[in-house]
């Protein structure tokens, strides 16, 4: 089933799950005019703060993408690219069920 979610309905599946468990969840509406390759969700319930990059099934990340990631594992931040194959996974971590990782 999760093989043919994209994105965009990862995306919803996400943000909805993390603000019933309490997370605060920011995503820019309309990136357009934006810098390029800021994490797709960033998520913050104290004392966690997430970066994630969100792709469907066979996305792969660009490079401003990947020195986004690079940048901010640097900083000590957690960041994680998520595919809908990942839902359970991180409906564990955002039910704090995981080990911190970056």
């Amino acid at each position: 089933m999760n093989q043919f979610m994209t994105e965009e309905q990862l995306q919803r599946n996400v943000v909805r799950s993390a603000r019933e468990l309490g997370w605060n969840v920011h995503f820019n509406w309309k990136s357009f005019h934006s810098p390029k390759g800021w994490p797709d969700l960033v998520l913050a319930k104290p004392p966690r703060l997430i970066f994630a990059e969100l792709k469907g099934p066979k996305g792969k990340l660009r490079p401003d993408q990947e020195m986004w990631r690079d940048v901010l594992r640097d900083c000590g931040q957690e960041w994680h690219l998520w595919r809908p194959d990942d839902l359970d996974d991180i409906y564990a971590l955002l039910m704090g069920e995981d080990a911190e990782s970056t």
